[in-house]
């Protein structure tokens, strides 16, 4: 692939699931809160993947609730340890040394993004762009947040790549327009494959020229 055709597309990452290994832990932790706050969605944990927090708060019953859902979910964010899946920095590391436009595109806020700083402060000069899910009106699956993504990079959402792992993030990613990359991390191959245009196990399978020759299904 030419320089200048690498120059013209853009990646575009969601956080959690893709370069972060912390679904399973926010799995514990909102299974946790359906046991303690009842909502009465089954699986509700597994349901909520991708989702932006206030829509995941709009589940519980009131204010009074919603409020003490959202400070334990600070504290618990407060205190995790955000471990990189294997080979997640190297890639993004390979996508800056070529040149390549990145951006974070994820639903969580800026509150959490600064408790990852917090540990890893290289972490947000590794992009061009971080877009957090209270920078748009319509969170995942709305495709909102990865078309400003693309618009914050300078590259046409037609030719950028998303890399997803949730439902909702995958629905949001193939309605942008963009070509999807979906990574069984969360849900199983078989449904992150029907979102996708290629499916594996975590970003440890894959290269820059994977990533860059990945085929548009349909």
């Amino acid at each position: 692939m030419s320089l200048e055709t690498k120059k013209q597309c853009g990646v575009l990452f969601d956080l959690d699931g893709v370069l972060l290994d912390s679904e399973g832990k926010y799995s514990i932790f909102w299974a946790a809160m359906e046991e303690e706050y009842p909502t009465g969605i089954p699986e509700f944990a597994r349901y909520i993947k991708g989702f932006h927090l206030n829509r995941i708060l709009s589940y519980f019953e009131n204010d009074e609730v919603r409020q003490q859902v959202v400070d334990k979910l600070l504290d618990f964010e407060h205190n995790m340890k955000y471990e990189f899946f294997p080979g997640a920095l190297q890639l993004v590391k390979q996508l800056r040394d070529q040149g390549i436009p990145m951006a974070i595109v994820t639903s969580s806020d800026r509150k959490k993004m600064q408790s990852l700083y917090s540990q890893h402060p290289e972490f947000p000069t590794l992009f061009d762009q971080i877009v957090t899910g209270d920078m748009v009106t319509h969170a995942k699956p709305d495709p909102d947040c990865f078309l400003l993504g693309a618009r914050q990079l300078g590259v046409d959402i037609k030719d950028c790549i998303v890399l997803e792992d949730s439902r909702n993030g995958l629905i949001a990613a193939r309605a942008s327009g963009a070509r999807v990359i979906g990574l069984a991390t969360t849900l199983s191959a078989d449904i992150v494959s029907e979102l996708s245009d290629m499916t594996l196990d975590d970003v440890s399978q894959l290269t820059v020229e994977q990533m860059l020759q990945c085929p548009r299904k349909g």
